[in-house]
């Protein structure tokens, strides 16, 4: 299981809030504390903004290392301010390859996709079937073999006929299609999806299976006023809330946040 991190609001330095406060994403890949399998997120990471006056594609930087071994990292979020970020530390998934092309945040055009999660057993249940589903467009641009590139794919695929601005009913459509499928192919999966494009957030907290892995959210935090954030764990002490199980979260430009079960 990986740890996700999703920020929208004021423009922040991201050293502030990738290193800053006393469980952040950095202490969560080596001392999770609600990790449902694995002990650590050792397995690479990736870190993906929206620039703050371009308005071109989003910016990944990705590595195979542990987070707490890339003695870059710090610097680099010293250099990088942004309003719209996410994070993310990868515990892999048995038995596919810790490599570059593995790693997340996967875009496509202006949104950066992020996802804690896993297909149990997935090249032998899903692999072929969800390929099938697949738009031309979204099948050639997968690059790696993990089983979260694939529902990445498959919510481009369902994004494809619709306007930018109904990623979450993408979102939704995948996410029953995936339970179409795996009820047909039997096998458990899990989808804690962080997906933005710069003015919005849209995330999952959604299985098949019992016991969602945990996914919370807050707004206007005295340490982060104007903001929310998003994270598999609470970073620090205050009014986090726990994202209902199989529901959809969408945060708006303006910081509404709205939630609705996956239909």
């Amino acid at each position: 299981m990986c740890r996700l991190l999703g920020y929208i609001g004021e423009p922040i330095q991201l050293d502030n809030l990738l290193y800053k406060p006393e469980h952040s994403l950095v202490v969560q890949s080596y001392k999770p504390q609600e990790m449902t399998a694995g002990l650590l997120n050792a397995d690479g990471f990736g870190i993906g903004w929206h620039h703050l006056q371009k308005t071109d594609l989003p910016y990944t930087y990705k590595n195979i290392l542990p987070i707490w071994s890339d003695l870059n990292l710090p610097q680099v979020t010293r250099y990088i301010e942004a309003n719209c970020f996410l994070g993310y530390v990868r515990s892999a998934t048995p038995g596919l390859p810790v490599d570059l092309i593995n790693c997340q945040p996967f875009t496509d055009r202006d949104l950066l996709f992020i996802h804690n999660g896993y297909i149990d057993n997935f090249r032998k249940t899903l692999y072929r079937p969800i390929r099938n589903l697949l738009t031309d467009f979204a099948y050639q641009s997968i690059q790696g073999n993990t089983d979260s590139e694939h529902i990445w794919a498959l919510i481009v695929s369902h994004l494809q006929p619709l306007s930018q601005s109904r990623i979450a009913t993408a979102l939704n459509n995948a996410l029953t299609k995936l339970t179409e499928l795996a009820s047909i192919h039997v096998t458990d999966f899990s989808a804690n999806i962080i997906i933005s494009n710069g003015d919005r957030l849209i995330a999952s907290r959604y299985s098949n299976r019992d016991h969602n892995p945990s996914l919370y959210w807050i707004r206007d935090d005295p340490m982060y006023p104007n903001a929310v954030i998003i994270a598999s764990e609470p970073m620090f002490e205050g009014n986090w809330n726990s994202c209902p199980e199989n529901s959809i979260i969408t945060v708006e430009k303006n910081l509404e946040v709205c939630i609705n079960s996956v239909s």
